[in-house]
């Protein structure tokens, strides 16, 4: 009998050890694994369902975590495997609009929103090849290691493919530029 009890209150304090670990996860990621997926799907109920369905099998699995520096990369690879999921259940009505953009608050004037609103669309219409490391880089803050292990692919690739994104983005940029000067005169 005791041996049960013993037992029964390890459970308890496994538990309460997870939970801990879980609360201390979820505080930490979330703010970012959101940005991430409101980048990936452009629509903020997606990313919140995204996020919690990502936190859901995080908690599910969460004995298997067993490097805590290792927690960024692996609730990044949830994240997108659960927005990948989310193209295997259903089909989606797609229609002539464009997509909301992310607007920053804190800018200060109209050109800097524009600015910004521009380079947004210039990264959504990179291949996914390319945006997704760079998002990785630039809004999450990975390493090149990191991407690595979350996209599944060599390093050397990511960052060949971040180098590529980049060029890319400078290249539409550059042309959106010309266009509006040549607008201008």
């Amino acid at each position: 009998m005791l041996g049960n009890e013993n037992s029964k209150s390890q459970v308890l304090v496994d538990m309460a050890e997870k939970k801990t670990r879980y609360e201390k996860l979820v505080h930490v990621y979330h703010s970012e694994l959101y940005r991430f997926a409101y980048w990936l799907c452009r629509d903020p109920n997606i990313a919140e369902d995204l996020v919690q369905e990502t936190f859901l099998r995080a908690w599910r699995s969460l004995d298997s975590l067993l490097d805590q520096k290792a927690a960024k990369p692996w609730l990044l690879t949830i994240l997108r495997q659960e927005n990948a999921r989310r193209f295997e259940r259903k089909q989606f009505d797609y229609s002539d609009v464009e997509n909301d953009t992310l607007v920053d608050e804190k800018s200060v004037t109209l050109d800097d929103e524009m600015e910004q609103t521009v380079i947004q669309r210039q990264i959504a219409k990179l291949p996914d090849e390319y945006r997704e490391p760079l998002l990785l880089q630039v809004v999450m803050g990975c390493s090149g290691e990191e991407i690595a292990e979350i996209l599944d692919l060599n390093k050397n690739t990511v960052m060949t493919r971040l180098y590529r994104a980049r060029n890319q983005l400078k290249e539409a940029l550059s042309r959106d530029d010309e266009q509006l000067k040549g607008a201008s005169n």
